[in-house]
């Protein structure tokens, strides 16, 4: 089943309000047209963007520091890639138990993984195309991605 998502969640569309959290701009993915951002689809869309947020957020703190040695960013990546794995099984565990049984969600454990990360590779795929034409000092992070994903 497939409903009206955000279309571009990911952390720098979320406003902590100092006790609950607000989402902002729906205007959906710009570089996709109107018809585009229009059409329902899947909800697990949308936590593929926050997941990946999680990690550009892990890395990015180790990418712009400017006063860390090679060796220690080498060293931190262990604790960036336990932080991600945490905040990302904390935040999908906690949607997954708010929206409980609600049609829109894969009923089995399997398909919902499956699917899941196929919407994560796809997103991460995509963040490859837009760092080398923007970013190509960071196109390291959706490899990383990519390279895990098709390790698991």
């Amino acid at each position: 089943m497939k409903i009206r998502i955000h279309g571009d969640y990911h952390l720098g569309q979320v406003l902590f309000t100092g006790n609950d959290f607000v989402i902002i701009d729906f205007e959906g993915e710009p570089a996709r047209s109107i018809s585009e951002r229009r059409l329902k689809r899947s909800a697990l869309r949308d936590i593929a963007g926050m997941v990946r947020s999680f990690h550009y957020a892990a890395y990015t703190a180790l990418m712009t520091n400017k006063t860390l040695s090679p060796e220690n960013i080498q060293s931190l990546k262990i604790w960036a890639d336990l932080w991600y794995q945490v905040t990302t099984g904390v935040f999908i565990n906690t949607y997954l138990n708010i929206v409980n049984e609600a049609p829109f969600m894969p009923k089995e454990k399997d398909e919902l993984k499956m699917m899941l990360d196929a919407y994560i590779l796809e997103k991460a795929i995509y963040e490859v195309a837009y760092e080398l034409n923007n970013r190509p000092e960071w196109v390291s992070m959706p490899i990383h991605a990519i390279t895990q994903l098709i390790a698991d």
